[in-house]
């Protein structure tokens, strides 16, 4: 990645880092957040079916949402990442991990409607 969150974590997505990330153009920024979208939908349902794969799915998760500065989100799968590959049962970050990608999806919901 180009630049390291700037700690904004009181923002779902830090559009700062949005902004560099997309060099400031406004048609990209709205591409990468509707993938996005669709890549969490993906991602979360895969975790609730495939345990054996949590800890794939949470690091491409994490991978997802520092590319758009979701870094709150980023945070809470790399946990549940770590959590999978170190053999623990994930249920508590799972659940904190739930709660943050809701926020980052509605930020993001919020940031398409806006453009």
């Amino acid at each position: 990645m180009p630049s390291s969150p700037s700690r904004s974590t009181d923002h779902a997505v830090d559009l700062d880092h949005l902004k560099r990330v997309t060099s400031g153009e406004a048609g990209l920024e709205h591409e990468v957040l509707q993938l996005f979208l669709r890549q969490t939908s993906r991602l979360v349902a895969a975790l609730e079916i495939s345990a054996e794969q949590t800890a794939e799915l949470a690091h491409t998760l994490c991978g997802s949402a520092r590319a758009i500065g979701a870094f709150r989100l980023a945070e809470r799968a790399a946990a549940l990442e770590q959590a999978a590959r170190q053999g623990r049962d994930g249920a508590a970050e799972l659940v904190r991990l739930r709660a943050a990608v809701a926020e980052a999806r509605g930020a993001v919901e919020a940031l398409l409607r806006r453009s």
